[in-house]
C-alpha cells in the first residue's frame, strides 16, 4: 500500500508540473531545412529560427490543420540560382491552416529576393486562403497556387500577420495571371493583419479576393500593377494605408468580373489613406487614384490624401457601377461621388492621409528600417 501511495503521489506531481508548463506544441513530420525551404507542412506546428536565413527553393504550403510560426527577425530569401522558375517560389496557406507572422516594430519578418541585384518578379509571394464569403462562389481556386478558398464563415481565422516586409514579388505566369505581394483569398475577420510593407511587386502590392478580414498599417511602395486591390465581395475596413509609386491605380476596387451586381456586394471602408504617384517616369498612375471597376460595389474613403494625380478616378460605365454611384455608394471624404463631372473635384486638399500627407508615416518606417 505504501508503494502504491508513493507512485500515486509522484504521478500527481508529474501531472501538476505538466499543467504548469501549459499545453505542448504539437510536433510536425515536416523536415525543416534552412537552405532548402519547400514542401508541404501536413501536420503539427513548424517554427522557424530567427537566427537563421532561410532559402526558399520551391513552394512552401501550409496544409489544412497545420501551423507555420515565423518569429520576429526571421528572414526568408528566394532561391538565387540561375534557371530557377520564379513561379515555383511562393509561400501558401491553405483554407483551414494557420500562419503566425510575429514580427515586431524595428524587427520585422522579412521575405525577400535572394538575388545579388534584386528586382520585382524574382519570386511569387505570400498567399493566404480562408473560409469567408466570396461572391464568386464558396469553393473558388486561387489564381496562383491552385488552392481552394471561400465559404460561409466570415469570422474564420487564418492566424496573424504582424510586421512583415515582403519584397520583389509578383512573378508572372502570363499577362493576366501573376502573383501579388500578399494575396488574401476569402480570409475571415478572425485573422489579424497589421503592419505590412510591400516593396517592388511585379503585380499588385496587396489584394483581397472577397472575405471579411480587416487590416491596418499597410504600406505599398512601387507596385507595377495596382497598389491596393479588393474585389469579389470583400467586406472589411482597411485603416492607415500609405501608397507610393503608382503604376496603374493607387486603389482598384471591384465587385465581380462576370456579374457586376453579384452579392454580397463589395463593401470596403478605407480610413487614413495617402496615394503618392511618385517622381520616377515609370509611375504613370494610368488608372488614376481609384479605379472603380466591374460594378465597383460600395466604397467609403475617409481622410484620403492624393499627390501628383490630376484626374481623381477611373469609372466603370456599366449599369452596375453607375447604379452604385447614383445611390451614393462611392463616398470620398464625406462627399458622394455622383458623376463623371466630379473627376477633378477637389476632394483632398485638407486631408492628411496615412500620417503626414505624402511623407511616409512613422509606423511604415519602422518596418522599412527593420533590415
Amino acid at each position: 500500500k505504501s508503494i502504491l501511495a508513493i507512485v500515486a503521489i509522484a504521478g500527481l506531481a508529474f501531472t501538476s508540473c505538466s499543467d504548469d508548463n501549459g499545453p505542448s506544441t504539437p510536433k510536425s513530420t515536416f523536415e525543416l531545412k534552412v537552405d532548402d525551404l519547400k514542401g508541404n507542412i501536413n501536420d503539427g506546428t513548424v517554427t522557424l529560427d530567427p537566427s537563421q536565413t532561410y532559402t526558399l527553393t520551391g513552394g512552401l504550403v501550409v496544409k489544412s490543420g497545420a501551423t507555420l510560426t515565423i518569429p520576429a527577425g526571421t528572414t526568408i530569401k528566394s532561391d538565387s540560382r540561375d534557371g530557377i522558375d520564379p513561379n515555383t517560389l511562393y509561400i501558401a496557406v491553405e483554407r483551414g491552416a494557420t500562419i503566425n507572422i510575429n514580427g515586431e516594430a524595428n524587427n520585422a519578418v522579412v521575405m525577400t529576393s535572394g538575388k545579388a541585384s534584386p528586382a520585382e518578379g524574382n519570386w511569387g509571394g505570400l498567399i493566404i486562403c480562408g473560409d469567408a464569403k466570396v461572391n464568386t462562389g464558396d469553393n473558388g481556386t486561387s489564381e496562383v497556387g491552385g488552392l481552394s478558398y471561400g465559404g460561409n464563415n466570415n469570422a474564420d481565422s487564418s492566424g496573424k500577420i504582424n510586421f512583415l516586409r515582403i519584397e520583389y514579388t509578383g512573378s508572372k505566369y502570363s499577362s493576366n495571371k501573376e502573383y501579388n505581394g500578399v494575396s488574401f483569398f476569402g480570409v475571415g475577420s478572425g485573422t489579424e493583419v497589421t503592419n505590412i510593407y510591400a516593396f517592388e511587386s511585379g503585380d499588385d502590392g496587396v489584394e483581397f479576393f472577397g472575405g471579411a478580414v480587416n487590416a491596418s498599417n499597410i504600406a505599398i511602395v512601387n507596385a507595377y500593377d495596382d497598389s491596393l486591390d479588393f474585389a469579389d465581395g470583400y467586406q472589411g475596413t482597411i485603416t492607415n494605408v500609405y501608397i507610393s509609386g503608382v503604376s496603374k491605380a493607387g486603389v482598384e476596387g471591384s465587385n465581380n468580373l462576370d456579374n457586376d451586381i453579384a452579392t454580397p456586394l463589395t463593401n470596403a471602408k478605407l480610413i487614413n489613406v495617402s496615394i503618392v504617384k511618385g517622381t520616377d517616369a515609370k509611375f504613370t498612375a494610368s488608372e488614376q487614384s481609384i479605379n472603380f471597376k466591374e460594378g465597383g460595389g460600395k466604397h467609403t474613403y475617409t481622410n484620403l490624401f492624393v499627390s501628383g494625380i490630376t484626374t481623381f478616378a477611373k469609372l466603370d460605365t456599366g449599369t452596375g457601377a453607375t447604379a452604385r454611384i447614383s445611390a451614393g455608394d462611392f463616398k470620398v471624404n464625406g462627399k458622394n461621388f455622383v458623376s463623371t463631372s466630379n473627376l477633378t473635384t477637389d476632394y483632398i486638399s485638407t486631408e492628411t492621409g496615412a500620417g503626414n500627407g505624402a511623407t511616409i508615416p512613422s509606423w511604415a518606417s519602422k518596418i522599412q528600417k527593420a533590415i
